[in-house]
């Protein structure tokens, strides 16, 4: 079957995209393993850029996933309940809080820094824990995970299922534990793959929030870049996508599983 103008100029477009995303990642990826970039493959490839990555920064790398997951636990034990409270009571004012709950997005992660380091700084040992870097993550994260939360209690009709329960004799717990959260968990996996993403790879806030001690992946990447070889630098950027990648598609089929599971429960 002959295919339309429109179907190559679409596919055209397509891989021209992608040509544009993943081209300058696979060249890091190559100095990364390349005994000298600038003469290029033809010089040798190797791993002992990687291994002196390994040896230098691994502290970050297991910091920073270390943060990630953290970050996670508690934007979802925060974001949930507070997506549940803003479902269940619709109203003027709980929409101006949806807007103030964005505000952290919107202000530059810098600003918020300064403001954390304001409030908190006098605190010595909070100061230069990894838990001060915690605070600012969820800070950045926690409206991503009420959002995606709060999209899917809003179109499953909650009140609905919840009344249903109610007439069965379960109480508050038990509704919210055996309606509620099995109906918005591809919700909490969507919120959570964006948690976990923004948390490893956030820059910004983390560079003004951190210590010499409380590095994490970003930031020893950037310092890597700044003051060592260049292949260095990129065999940085092939662990940090050898350690978050997987993870990231393993959430995403999670996610993927469990919609397509509820679709065809439905059906």
């Amino acid at each position: 079957m002959k295919r339309p103008l429109r179907y190559w100029l679409q596919l055209a477009v397509t891989l021209a995209v992608c040509a544009f995303l993943v081209v300058p990642i696979g060249l890091s990826v190559l100095a990364g393993v390349t005994e000298n970039f600038f003469i290029g493959a033809k010089s040798g490839l190797t791993l002992r850029w990687v291994v002196e990555v390994w040896s230098l920064y691994r502290e970050t790398i297991f910091r920073s996933i270390g943060i990630a997951l953290a970050c996670l636990a508690v934007t979802i034990v925060l974001g949930v309940p507070a997506a549940y409270a803003l479902a269940r009571a619709q109203s003027r004012l709980t929409r101006w809080i949806e807007e103030l709950l964005t505000l952290p997005i919107a202000v530059p992660g810098l600003a918020t820094a300064l403001a954390l380091i304001l409030l908190y700084g006098g605190w010595r040992e909070f100061r230069a824990s990894w838990v001060f870097i915690l605070v600012g993550h969820v800070l950045f994260t926690l409206p991503f995970m009420v959002r995606s939360v709060l999209a899917v209690m809003l179109a499953v009709d909650l009140p609905t299922l919840e009344e249903a329960a109610a007439s069965l004799g379960a109480t508050f717990r038990q509704r919210f534990v055996s309606v509620v959260l099995p109906n918005v968990r591809p919700g909490i996996l969507a919120g959570a793959l964006m948690v976990v993403t923004l948390s490893m790879g956030e820059f910004n806030l983390t560079w003004m929030l951190h210590t010499p001690l409380t590095k994490t992946l970003p930031v020893g990447l950037a310092d890597s870049y700044a003051s060592m070889r260049l292949e260095i630098g990129s065999a940085y950027t092939l662990i940090f996508l050898v350690m978050i990648v997987p993870l990231l598609v393993g959430m995403q089929w999670a996610s993927s599983s469990l919609s397509l599971g509820r679709g065809s429960g439905r059906g």
